[in-house]
């Protein structure tokens, strides 16, 4: 009190009075009590966010597990798993039609641990699937795993039924299964892919990387042509009794097969059966010996090198001996032939003494040069092209039964490749599935003259015209080609009731766009060619009317005046042997004329 004065606050003290001070207070300890409650529940919500957010996290985390890894365990199929979201790519024809492609699928899987009943769940989809084994499902809906494949690639019927079953522990996963729209009609050429989209042979396999990228691969097979070459070697396969066939065509200048056929084919959209001798592509795989067609070969060659000339001939008027082999004629003509009529006639004897003249050494070097003596170059797997089958050693006797087609197994690809390099101007391309880029187009390998090219079209022509080809004969398209018979060598033994009937031709021959070459494997003699199981009766009119099928669609108009006339109604008409030895002495009186001219 200090004698009733009042003192005066120290320095730093309030000078409000005391009720105000105690209010401001009571005010600032509701607003922390306010501050703190809001605190409280900001931090609830982020841990229940949290929450939220790391439960997400499993969750998505276990689906990628299940989806990508099959729920752990890669045990069984799930290694073998092979999905994309875009499947594999498509194989289409030079004009786009579909050969190949992928559709999505539903397949069943089925997570052991998850399944209630495994004998219950197995009985009824047994009831679903009768081809799968009972006892089988129930191993599989026990086993130790939590991911097995109970059935791939199922049709929306399967799909229905299995979830009207209402089975826990039961999932589909979309895969693709590969289709094969044309079914067999160009199995040979496209091959397979297996359940996993994986190539295991043909063109899936060529070009699997390729195809498993999602990028489609065009192939030079026109289907139009492809079907033709099928229907038409069939019909004759079956008239003839015979164990296979073998059809091909490919253009001259660029060396693409427009149809590869091999009978008996398969469908690629049926289950794998490995026993199946379908399998085996005779075009590019089966070695022959072709028989008379080589022929054409051994003329080329002694033209080119100019150890005869078309005004030349051979004695073939008794059969010849060397060591114990005879080489005989078939249709014996016991006379001394021309070159163009050793063609014409197809004479071995003649075309054995012209090979001698050629020699041992230049035969083998225009072998290699025509693609005779290595595997061919196709777009198939190794495993599904032939090695060709040569002398070793290579005596003067072998030398001989090349020159008519003994002695030396080749592929059909092999033969159609080099006679078209005889027939375009005397230039080699491999033989190709892939539809060619006119713009890179491979200038190829000179192998015989432009001029041996013009005289051996003459001489190929008379050979329909006169010789053993007639039956390939087609009014308008002016078609050339030589026959071939050919024993098959059986345990070291010729046999004469089992041959392969071949015949190459091309046309139009003024100007070759196409070769076409058909074989029939072991054909049998029928009352409609008098018994004959030759080339000239069975493969000859064969490719005749592959020929009068294919032209028009390749654009190709029948000529005028291209029928040379070979009858006449009247009375003096010149005889068959005079309109063939006529047309003999034009063939030479032309090629003389164009060697003057290139002189």
């Amino acid at each position: 009190m200090n004698g009733g004065k009042v003192s005066a606050p120290a320095a730093g003290e309030s000078r409000q009075p005391a009720s105000v001070s105690a209010s401001a207070v009571a005010a600032g300890d509701a607003e922390g009590l306010r501050l703190r409650a809001l605190e409280t529940a900001r931090d609830r919500l982020l841990a229940a966010g949290l929450v939220f957010v790391v439960a997400f996290l499993i969750c998505a985390g276990r689906l990628v597990d299940l989806g990508a890894f099959g729920g752990g365990s890669a045990d069984g199929p799930t290694a073998a798993v092979a999905t994309g979201t875009v499947g594999r790519g498509d194989i289409v024809d030079r004009n786009g039609v579909l050969l190949a492609t992928s559709l999505p699928t539903a397949s069943l899987f089925a997570d052991p641990k998850e399944v209630i009943d495994p004998r219950a769940a197995a009985a009824a989809l047994a009831q679903v699937f009768p081809s799968l084994d009972r006892n089988w499902l129930h191993s599989m809906l026990t086993h130790d795993s939590r991911f097995v494949w109970l059935r791939r690639n199922l049709n929306p019927s399967e799909q229905n039924a299995v979830n009207r079953l209402g089975i826990p522990g039961l999932g589909f996963r979309t895969e693709y299964r590969r289709v094969y729209p044309q079914g067999r009609s160009s199995a040979h050429v496209l091959g397979r892919a297996d359940i996993d989209e994986f190539g295991v042979a043909g063109i899936e396999r060529s070009f699997d990387a390729v195809l498993a990228n999602g990028e489609t691969v065009r192939l030079s097979l026109d289907m139009r042509i492809q079907q033709t070459v099928r229907d038409e070697l069939m019909a004759v396969v079956r008239e003839h009794r015979a164990i296979g066939g073998a059809g091909v065509v490919l253009d001259v200048a660029t060396g693409e097969l427009l149809a590869m056929v091999s009978l008996p084919d398969f469908d690629p959209n049926a289950p794998v059966n490995p026993e199946d001798q379908a399998r085996f592509n005779r075009v590019s795989q089966g070695v022959y010996e072709m028989g008379s067609v080589f022929k054409l070969l051994t003329l080329a060659m002694a033209l080119d090198s100019g150890v005869t000339t078309l005004e030349s001939g051979y004695d073939a008027s008794r059969p010849l001996r060397i060591g114990h082999h005879t080489i005989s004629d078939y249709h014996a003509k016991n006379r001394w032939l021309s070159v163009p009529e050793i063609l014409i006639h197809s004479s071995n004897i003649g075309a054995a003494l012209m090979a001698i003249d050629i020699g041992s050494a230049r035969q083998r070097q225009y072998l290699q040069h025509f693609g005779m003596l290595n595997t061919s170059s196709i777009d198939l797997p190794v495993q599904e092209v032939g090695k060709p089958l040569v002398p070793n050693p290579w005596r003067d006797v072998n030398t001989m039964t090349v020159g008519f087609g003994h002695g030396i197994a080749v592929t059909p690809l092999q033969m159609v490749a080099a006679t078209a390099s005889v027939v375009n101007g005397g230039v080699y391309r491999p033989a190709s599935l892939l539809c060619a880029d006119d713009s890179v187009l491979a200038p190829g390998v000179r192998v015989v003259s432009p001029r041996t090219s013009k005289q051996m079209r003459a001489m190929l022509r008379l050979v329909v015209r006169f010789g053993t080809g007639m039956k390939a004969d087609v009014p308008g398209y002016n078609v050339g080609g030589k026959t071939g018979t050919a024993e098959k060598l059986i345990k070291g033994q010729y046999r004469r009731d089992q041959r392969v009937a071949s015949f190459i031709g091309a046309f139009p021959m003024e100007a070759p766009r196409y070769v076409v070459f058909a074989m029939v494997d072991e054909p049998k003699g029928t009352r409609k060619t008098f018994n004959y199981a030759t080339g000239g009766w069975v493969s000859a009119p064969l490719v005749g009317r592959i020929i009068a099928r294919i032209a028009p669609v390749l654009g190709i108009a029948p000529a005028e005046e291209i029928r040379e006339a070979k009858t006449s109604p009247a009375k003096n008409a010149p005889s068959h042997k005079e309109q063939m030895m006529q047309a003999i002495r034009e063939a030479i009186a032309s090629s003389k004329g164009r060697q003057l001219a290139a002189n």
